[in-house]
């Protein structure tokens, strides 16, 4: 196994890192250039929207991501290296754990309700604390959503999950999960599209950058992305429009 240690502060000897680890979402945070997807657990996505118990709209994969960035707390983070991420291209999989704390994020994540358990390589490692979480109505649970592999691959009608879903607001409560003109996430303004065309490539949909000829016409994206990488993490690939880079001449 490798581990990889981020350190905080500038050590008297041997190399040490002067930034700290960099957090993509509720599963996923990068580490002296590798991103490691914390194994065995799925965190809603950064644009992802969930209910809460007072039945409001609430942007819960900010949340999640904020939640990681708390357990963390500006300490040096270890991460097990388990080997690629099937599921990511160029990422890794990952138990990650802070200095001094004997229960690995991974774990903390879904203990507080802002991950659900996700069996890999045949084992279910966190099924008692999701439990747990649902059983106290800690974090998603206390209100409703979807799963979120459901909603990555946007399905609609997926099962709704947690304390405060009513049978009977069951299509106010899917509109408010997926609304049609969802609004951008700060600092993310990539734009994804699911489309049946972009299965001819293995993807499940198509994202468009502020230099596609494409982007001003899409109105009313499915998805927001923070940088290309989370995009085709997530099973979408670039439009055809796309222009190239240059550089402008000084």
């Amino acid at each position: 196994m490798r581990w990889f240690v981020l350190s905080l502060t500038l050590l008297a000897a041997g190399p040490s890192f002067a930034a700290s680890p960099v957090v993509r979402d509720g599963s996923a945070i990068d580490i002296a250039g590798t991103t490691y997807r914390l194994d065995g657990i799925d965190a809603p996505a950064y644009d992802q929207l969930c209910i809460d118990d007072h039945a409001d709209s609430w942007t819960c994969g900010v949340e999640a991501r904020d939640q990681l960035n708390r357990l963390i707390g500006g300490r040096d983070v270890r991460c097990e290296d388990l080997g690629p991420d099937t599921a990511y291209k160029n990422w890794r999989l990952g138990t990650c754990t802070v200095k001094d704390e004997a229960v690995s994020l991974n774990q903390l994540m879904v203990r507080g309700g802002f991950a659900m358990n996700s069996p890999s390589m045949g084992k279910s490692r966190f099924g008692d604390d999701e439990a747990d979480a649902r059983n106290n109505r800690r974090g998603l649970w206390k209100g409703c959503f979807i799963a979120p592999l459901e909603f990555r691959a946007g399905r609609r009608d997926g099962a709704l999950l947690g304390g405060a879903c009513r049978a009977d607001k069951d299509r106010e409560i899917r509109e408010a999960l997926f609304p049609p003109d969802p609004a951008m996430p700060s600092g993310c303004g990539i734009k994804g599209k699911y489309a049946l065309r972009a299965k001819v490539t293995g993807n499940i949909g198509i994202y468009h950058l502020q230099m596609c000829a494409s982007y001003p016409a899409l109105t009313r994206p499915d998805r927001w992305f923070c940088s290309e990488d989370d995009a085709k993490a997530a099973g979408f690939r670039k439009a055809y429009n796309c222009r190239p880079f240059t550089r402008q001449r000084s």
